[in-house]
């Protein structure tokens, strides 16, 4: 058997129905999904960028119905596993599209709402200024992108287990590892959009809602976007 796209989530091969499972959804889906409740639009539809196994992607769109709920995936045997949950799932759960959001385009130009789980320290930062850069293309003033995951803040301690995390990630990749909320949310701000709203979640994991505040001119877009990228 082939090891998983994902080591450091202990994601599990397809298996004969071709569902993968994370452990740490089932974990952690019911307290994602109690913030979500609260900053969620009531309707329209929800981007989610990197759905990983396809579970949260069929909780989410069971507990919110009045919500289209489009996952993507820029691994194709994720988005076998997305597809093979989905068929268990409500007419809201869209068929998963293929995005990297890193990439200059993607294959939507509307959402009413981003939300990105698990990511940003799973891939390098230009996939975390990509996904900057799609919330500023695809959002209205507004309109939020949501993310979950471990970070960190400037001052405040960091967990060990979170030390012991990021260790990891950056030992199988050096262009892993936790993000710092201040140096992201800078970037936030380059492309129209401020963070207004922190959760504190269990397993010393952040919830962060990020609004639209301003929309930016396409034209200049870009040339804001350069002028303050982190490394």
């Amino acid at each position: 058997m082939t090891g998983p796209t994902f080591p450091p989530y202990n994601i599990g091969d397809l298996s004969s129905d071709q569902r993968r499972h994370a452990p740490a959804a089932a974990r952690n889906v019911e307290p994602i999904g109690d913030v979500l409740a609260d900053w969620l639009p009531t309707q329209g539809m929800v981007l989610e960028i990197a759905s990983g196994t396809g579970e949260h992607a069929l909780a989410f769109a069971r507990r919110f119905p009045n919500i289209q709920w489009q996952p993507s995936d820029p691994d194709p045997l994720t988005l076998v596993s997305i597809a093979a949950w989905r068929k268990d799932g409500p007419p809201n759960l869209l068929v998963p599209i293929a995005l990297d959001a890193s990439a200059v385009s993607w294959p939507i130009d509307r959402a009413n709402a981003l939300v990105s789980i698990n990511m940003v320290h799973i891939a390098p930062w230009e996939a975390a200024l990509g996904l900057l850069d799609g919330a500023a293309r695809l959002l209205r003033t507004r309109e939020s992108l949501i993310l979950y995951g471990p970070w960190i803040e400037l001052g405040k301690p960091v967990a060990p287990s979170n030390q012991g995390f990021d260790l990891s990630l950056r030992d199988r990749n050096p262009r892993w590892g936790l993000r710092t909320v201040e140096a992201f949310a800078d970037e936030a701000e380059c492309r129209g959009l401020s963070l207004v709203e922190r959760r504190t979640m269990p397993a010393n994991n952040l919830m962060l809602r990020l609004e639209v505040a301003r929309r930016l001119n396409p034209d200049l877009k870009g040339v804001a976007a350069l002028a303050c990228r982190h490394p």
